[in-house]
Parts: structure tokens; sequence; C-alpha cells
């Protein structure tokens, strides 16, 4: 059986945001499995400094990641899009197990594969220590982001 993750490309405004918003409740899941599922099977992806290619290797990289990074909580937008390629902005709030509490900002380009899944993932990201009073994302983890939350525009981030 052929694996596919609609929408397809090539992506339209409505279909890329639906894949930014798709991508963003998956990573807030924390779930490495989960995540990985909507990745070709050997995907590649560089995130920082770090170079990964296939599923297991993105599992063993989320789940290294969010024993880290407590709390986790993510907001996607999305800033361009053509064909199979999207390119979104993102910042997310997390803490270390020492209580310090950091925003991470960055970029992603994503390139996808005709059945949906992603290819290709290339991630900058930058870490700002911030603190727990100036925290902007509050929703309750065990859901994904209420739609009638402030995305990143809204919040000035």
């Amino acid at each position: 059986m052929t694996e596919t993750r609609p929408p397809f490309p090539p992506f339209s405004r409505e279909t890329a945001t639906q894949k930014v918003r798709g991508a963003e409740d998956g990573w807030n899941s924390c779930d490495p499995e989960r995540v990985a599922l909507v990745y070709t099977p050997n995907s590649y992806w560089r995130n920082r400094s770090e170079f990964i290619r296939g599923r297991t290797e993105i599992v063993a990289f989320l789940s290294r990641k969010w024993a880290k990074e407590l709390d986790y909580r993510l907001i996607k937008e999305l800033w361009a899009f053509t064909e199979n390629r999207i390119a979104v902005r993102f910042a997310y709030e997390w803490h270390d197990d020492s209580g310090n509490w950091f925003r991470s900002y960055g970029n992603e380009n994503w390139e996808f594969a005709a059945n949906g899944l992603m290819e290709k993932r290339f991630a900058c990201i930058n870490d700002l220590p911030i603190k727990e009073s100036e925290r902007k994302f509050h929703w309750d983890r065990s859901r994904p982001r209420p739609v009638d939350h402030p995305g990143l525009s809204e919040l000035g981030l």
C-alpha cells in the first residue's frame, strides 16, 4: 500500500496553510513516531548543524530533542509556497531541566513528494533565553493550539 499524506502538491495558499498547521499540530504532540510518519522513509533533514536521514534517525533526533526541551509549545506560520515547496517561520518555547526558559526562532524550507510526504527539511534555528514571565504560548499541551490563539504575526514575533 502506498503512503499518502494530503494535501498534495502543487500547493495553493489554502493547502499550504493546511500543511503548516498539520505540521505544527504534529510537532506539538511531542510524539516522535507520529511526526516521523509525515516524512518519506528516506527523508533528508538539516536541523541546525545536524544532518538526519530517514525515519529511524528522525525518531531518534526528536526523542533527544523533546527529552531536553520540556513543556515544548510551537507556532508555525506560512511564509511562502510554490508547486511542491513550502517555507515557514516558527517560534517555540521550552525550558530545560534546570527551569531556564527559551524561545527558539527559525525558518524551515520543505520539499514534498507527489504523495504529500515531506522529502526534505532544512531548518535554521536560534535560541533566546527568556524569563518565564515573558512566555507567550500558554495553551493546554494536551491539545493542539486553539484556533483563536494568536499566531506569530499577531504576537509580534
